[in-house]
């Protein structure tokens, strides 16, 4: 027979072990709800890429790539394959109200990417700089996506490479079209960026909505103080004026920040929502299979050094015109992060507008 100390003991032992049984299945039901939630958001995601990488494809068939089983174990095994280095022309394109329907490129960037180095280099082709050419007449480097645009815009891409790829000797594998406002939806869906603002910049176009008004300092931006940022060229309130050289900094400052941040914890997070934001805003050639690859495997791939690749350049009305060295070692430099040789036979003299 028990005594009441036993047989408080014996009591307190069956509470613990059902306090421990409670505990123990509350953590397995989180921790299920955690597995299955996980799942369920790389499934979310697959969904979610597939569509806009549907978008996004200029070459698209209206057939969706993706059965409806896909999963993420499919993924994975996809993305065992390797990917290969790249090179790619970027194009930043105006098509707000008030910009005219002109489909003006602001941003021209020459991209070589190795993932294998977890690497990139950035080229940015200055808007004004004079292009030389046998074919088309001699204009400044933004000209031609609008001319190959208004010409045919279905092979507007194809076109576009094709020409920036003779005429700087580099074969360029793909090329992406992005809307401006990309940028500016982006920052937002990342919780803005710490942007160092070289200058104050005052600039108000009624005409396009335009109305841009920053302090110099480091300093938090939404995505409209981003995009004034990298926008920000000429004043009429005041500040002192920012060159096209100075601008093409910016933006190199600003895509660098996105990878970054698209790299980590919280970048992850609004995934689903970037996705979307990218599919409405970007065209490109790349096939749908390598974009998912990319996608789904971007902190795999995310390249760790991103260096920009500088090229000295003078304005002389109405072109910009660049320095030959800077010029040829620019381009080898790209050559050289995807492993191919150094173009001895492209003379920059007879296709660029170079400084004297």
């Amino acid at each position: 027979m028990m005594t009441d100390s036993q047989s408080k003991k014996t009591k307190k032992n069956r509470k613990n072990k059902s306090m421990t049984r409670r505990v123990l299945t509350i953590a397995s039901i989180v921790i299920g709800v955690l597995l299955i939630g996980a799942g369920s958001y790389a499934g979310f995601l697959i969904n979610k890429a597939d569509s806009a990488i549907h978008r996004m494809s200029a070459n698209s068939n209206g057939q969706s790539p993706l059965n409806g089983n896909a999963t993420a174990e499919d993924e994975e095994i996809e993305a065992g394959e390797s990917i290969k280095p790249v090179t790619f022309l970027l194009a930043g394109v105006d098509s707000r109200d008030g910009s005219g329907g002109a489909m003006n490129t602001d941003v021209l960037m020459l991209v070589a990417f190795n993932p294998d180095t977890r690497s990139a280099s950035m080229l940015s082709i200055p808007r004004d700089l004079l292009m030389k050419t046998k074919s088309l007449p001699s204009r400044k480097a933004n000209y031609y996506y609008p001319y190959f645009y208004i010409k045919d815009k279905e092979t507007v891409i194809p076109n576009v490479k094709q020409f920036f790829s003779d005429q700087t000797g580099l074969p360029l594998d793909h090329m992406a079209v992005v809307n401006f406002d990309v940028l500016r939806q982006v920052v937002d869906a990342l919780g803005g960026l710490e942007i160092d603002v070289d200058m104050d910049m005052k600039y108000v176009d009624k005409a396009d909505g335009t109305s841009i008004d920053l302090k110099k300092g480091l300093q938090k931006l939404d995505g409209q103080g981003v995009l004034d940022f990298v926008r920000y060229r000429k004043s009429n309130q005041g500040t002192r004026e920012s060159s096209d050289f100075a601008r093409n900094q910016r933006q190199q400052i600003v895509i660098k920040q996105i990878v970054d941040k698209l790299g980590t914890l919280n970048g992850m997070t609004q995934w689903g929502k970037i996705l979307d934001i990218i599919g409405d805003n970007v065209k490109t050639d790349v096939p749908e299979s390598d974009l998912r690859q990319w996608v789904l495997n971007f902190p795999k791939i995310k390249p760790n050094t991103i260096r920009s690749l500088q090229l000295e350049a003078q304005w002389s009305s109405p072109f910009v015109y660049a320095n030959a060295d800077d010029l040829r070692q620019a381009l080898s430099a790209l050559r050289s992060e995807v492993g191919l040789a150094p173009d001895t036979s492209l003379r920059v003299e007879d296709v660029f507008g170079i400084m004297k």
